[in-house]
């Protein structure tokens, strides 16, 4: 189905759309959101290594300065010396604490505001707790202190380092921007690169196959452009590989009924005036049937079963040619009357016995219509069948068995060459001169009511028919 001119405002939307709904865009989308997510779980413990990083600077810087004023008599430093400590070390103060003792190793140089205090100490740290630790410090409250528990200058001996979470958490904000901008790059890099490798293997095989499917069933006839067979032999290239071959096999068929078509309506033409003149020429062999002439009464005879047979052939070819049986009326039917009605229709009467063996009472759910077409085709194959070999005493006879209907005759039953093709058409009549027409109708009939017609059983003692139907079966 072709799709609707579009306005020049339009145009673009309906582009942009596609853009969007395109098998690659998702996946270029997908293929960035994958790495970007990657590259955020890999930061994670990468901030966590950074900021204990930063920490241990500083608490290192402190042992340093602490072994520094070990050296100093009297373990006092000047004023100057030990703003000059805390500059270098980038601290405010140390305390260093022995045997539940502190000793202010490093005053801070001026005074420290009340501020908030944090205590963090690197003695037992997992990597969990450094990430976790990582990720908070972006929350953290402004003006915050960090109190740093560390090792001390020598065994036994705790270090409190107190330093301003201010350039702590500037250093996590410069390494969360660098990060990202060198994961954008990265993903977007990696990104195109995969995109470009699974377009050229996956989404431009996939695209072809795509549009080959759509101009297909836009005319499966007539369209000569089919997709190519593909040396492939993974999952894409055997899907295209029977596309190709469905498509080769669809437009052959669809030429192919299209010229059955033409044959068809033609045939109808030709049986049309077939059976008109058939019909003047049966009128004429009735005159001559009344004719003195002993030649002519021989002849008659022969001329009327002749004609009688070719106007049955060309009744049962109009029949057949029809593209499909009408659906069937679903109502209430009394089976005895239907099948009372087809064998009248059927005119097995002469010479030929019928029994039906079906309760009066009985009544199904289906279309009385199709119903009786079926048995007058299969009582009126088994009338034929039985007096073309002059069956003594022939019979018929309807019974219900296994919830089907069974049709059983007492004739010559049915030739083995015959049974591989009873329901094809112009090649399962088992009589001379039938065209085996009026099986497959009833065949399809069945169908039709959501039943089935099979042959149940056949031999010298007789032939046995099975219809099943949903009405029986309930």
């Amino acid at each position: 189905m072709s799709e609707p001119d579009l306005s020049p405002d339009q145009a673009p939307q309906r582009r942009a759309r596609r853009l969007t709904e395109s098998l690659a865009a998702r996946l270029f989308a997908l293929t960035l959101g994958a790495i970007l997510l990657t590259e955020a779980l890999v930061f994670i413990p990468t901030a966590g290594n950074v900021r204990t990083q930063w920490l241990n600077e500083r608490a290192q810087a402190a042992r340093i300065a602490a072994l520094a004023l070990e050296a100093a008599p009297m373990r006092e430093v000047s004023e100057e010396l030990s703003s000059s400590l805390l500059e270098k070390a980038e601290v405010l103060a140390v305390t260093e604490v022995e045997d539940d003792m502190r000793f202010q190793l490093l005053a801070p140089a001026m005074e420290i505001e009340e501020a908030p205090t944090r205590i963090v100490d690197l003695r037992a740290a997992g990597m969990m707790g450094r990430s976790a630790a990582a990720l908070g410090e972006y929350f953290a409250p402004e003006g915050e202190m960090l109190v740093i528990l560390a090792e001390g200058s020598e065994s036994g001996r705790v270090i409190e380092v107190v330093v301003p979470q201010a350039p702590l958490k500037t250093t996590m904000v410069e390494l969360a921007w660098r990060v990202t901008g060198f994961s954008l790059i990265i993903a977007l890099v990696a990104a195109v690169v995969i995109y470009l490798v699974l377009n050229a293997l996956v989404v431009g095989p996939v695209r072809r196959v795509t549009v080959s499917v759509e101009q297909f069933s836009r005319d499966p006839g007539s369209w000569t452009r089919r997709l190519s067979p593909t040396k492939r032999r993974d999952e894409i290239g055997r899907a295209q590989n029977a596309l190709a071959g469905m498509e080769e096999v669809v437009a052959d068929s669809f030429r192919q009924r299209a010229h059955l078509a033409e044959l068809g309506s033609a045939v109808a033409k030709i049986n049309h005036d077939l059976r008109n003149s058939l019909a003047s020429a049966q009128l004429v062999s009735d005159g001559l049937a009344a004719s003195e002439d002993p030649r002519v009464q021989r002849a008659a005879p022969r001329l009327k079963r002749a004609l009688e047979r070719a106007i049955e052939l060309a009744t049962a070819t109009l029949d057949y040619g029809k593209a499909a049986p009408r659906a069937p009326v679903m109502q209430t039917v009394r089976l005895l009357s239907v099948l009372q009605g087809a064998a009248e229709e059927a005119l097995v009467e002469n010479g030929v016995k019928t029994r039906i063996d079906v309760p009066e009472t009985l009544v199904i759910r289906s279309d009385a219509d199709h119903l009786h077409r079926i048995a007058a085709n299969l009582i009126r194959n088994a009338a034929e069948a039985m007096r073309q070999v002059n069956t003594p005493d022939p019979e018929i006879r309807i019974r219900i068995e296994n919830g089907a209907l069974m049709f059983a005759d007492n004739g010559p039953g049915v030739p083995e060459k015959t049974q591989e093709n009873l329901f094809r058409p112009f090649s399962g009549s088992g009589r001379v001169g039938g065209t085996g027409l009026g099986l497959v109708i009833a065949h399809e009939l069945a169908q039709a009511l959501g039943g089935n017609l099979t042959l149940a059983s056949t031999g010298p003692e007789g032939t046995v028919f099975r219809l099943a139907l949903p009405g029986l079966a309930a």
